[in-house]
């Protein structure tokens, strides 16, 4: 099984940077990932594309603006699971 950083392993730094902000914080807008890392907007859009390209981040619609996207981290745990199936059999159980 690939870790996540077996997959960003050759991302550039700001890549890196926009994954360990979604780590912290969970789910975030490109305007919210822009605020906390401090990087340009086309630098952290083209992190997102990247990470997305690596299948480590997902993108979603942000329900409280739909103009907006969310982006959250897709990548999937030791066992084979995402965490959020991993949750859901938490409170399956």
């Amino acid at each position: 099984m690939t870790t996540t950083d077996e997959l960003v392993q050759d991302l550039p730094p700001s890549a890196k940077l926009v994954l360990k902000v979604l780590e912290y914080n969970g789910g975030l807008t490109q305007k919210q990932i822009v605020e906390h890392s401090r990087l340009s907007q086309r630098t952290v859009r083209d992190a997102l594309d990247r990470l997305q390209a690596a299948d480590v981040v997902e993108k979603d619609i942000y329900i409280p603006d739909a103009r907006q996207n969310l982006y959250r981290l897709s990548v999937e745990d030791s066992e084979g699971e995402t965490e959020e199936e991993a949750q859901a059999g938490v409170a399956l159980d």
